[in-house]
């Protein structure tokens, strides 16, 4: 915060001012895959063979068990209180509903689980699976928070990455969500090869005109046997310099809507398991670069967001 300016709204305020105190996520693994990756085949072009589960336990590992493992380390270094049991990895609401009834139920029963979040895709939101949600909600009151993987609001980067999903597909996903009074996030990659910083400001305008609740915001990195690191290796794709990732990070917080919150800035993963992330730096190391751009423009979350409700008309009549 500078001059009593939030230069963005961090996710972690905003969890401590809903609950008073500080919450930390769980991340669970469980037996799922996704409908982008029939027989092991296919996929988003950035997916490894493990989704996004790089460090997670495994999925065989019941979902109880995960919780109290992860619970038990957050509780001894940060004297939490409250968690969230995140299912992160891969479609979650791809499992049969029966075994997806049965893992959000165990995880709302364990003590201190504040909330649930579910990780799935846009076009993978049926209402048996909401209806389902919101039973084990009401009945273990906690909170539920809907992540979906939209990336970006470019239709011809989404065929290019093969994310077998378009723009529809997230709207609908997003209005649906929103009559079970559920938190929605939005998860956006801000550097995807084909993307320019107009479609980042653009992906921010769409999302803060949906209102979602908060986004998780990915530096792209590129995972070992992938697609993306064969094109990566033989030179058909590139990846843009920190410099402009920051400067699009920076366009895309300044179109946001400033309510929204922010989960992440900087993806992370193992860098045994990559060929390319974060341009061989930190994720600490980039946010303090992109906090003193931030503070060296004068920039913060929301400075351009007055697009919205007839700013058209307002501009004219000049109020």
């Amino acid at each position: 915060m500078k001059n009593g300016q939030r230069l963005y709204y961090a996710y972690s305020d905003y969890l401590k001012e809903k609950y008073g105190e500080k919450v930390y996520k769980l991340p669970i693994n469980i037996p799922v895959s996704c409908p982008n990756r029939m027989d092991g085949e296919g996929g988003c072009s950035f997916c490894a063979g493990c989704g996004t589960g790089f460090e997670a336990m495994s999925s065989l590992t019941p979902v109880a068990k995960q919780l109290e493992h992860t619970k038990k380390l957050i509780e001894s270094k940060y004297h939490a209180h409250k968690f969230i049991a995140y299912f992160q990895n891969y479609t979650n609401t791809f499992l049969p509903l029966a075994d997806f009834k049965h893992y959000i139920e165990e995880a709302a029963s364990i003590p201190d689980i504040a909330a649930v979040s579910i990780s799935t895709r846009p076009d993978c939101v049926r209402r048996k699976y909401l209806e389902a949600l919101k039973e084990t909600a009401e009945k273990h009151r906690i909170d539920v928070t809907v992540e979906l993987g939209l990336q970006t609001v470019n239709y011809h980067t989404l065929r290019a990455i093969n994310r077998g999903h378009g723009i529809a597909e997230f709207i609908d996903a997003v209005l649906v969500i929103r009559e079970y009074g559920f938190e929605i996030c939005t998860h956006v990659i801000l550097n995807l090869p084909g993307d320019d910083i107009t479609d980042c400001t653009e992906t921010a305008r769409v999302i803060s005109s949906l209102r979602t609740s908060s986004v998780k915001i990915h530096s792209l990195y590129i995972a070992k046997n992938t697609r993306l690191c064969e094109d990566f290796e033989n030179g058909t794709i590139s990846v843009c310099a920190e410099e402009e990732y920051i400067r699009r990070l920076i366009a895309f917080l300044e179109n946001l809507n400033p309510d929204i919150a922010i989960e992440r800035l900087f993806s992370r993963i193992p860098q045994k398991d990559a060929v390319f992330s974060n341009w061989g730096k930190s994720w600490w190391a980039l946010r303090d670069e992109f906090i003193e751009q931030m503070s060296l423009q004068g920039s913060y979350q929301g400075k351009c967001f007055h697009y919205l409700g007839g700013a058209a008309l307002d501009k004219l009549q000049g109020a």
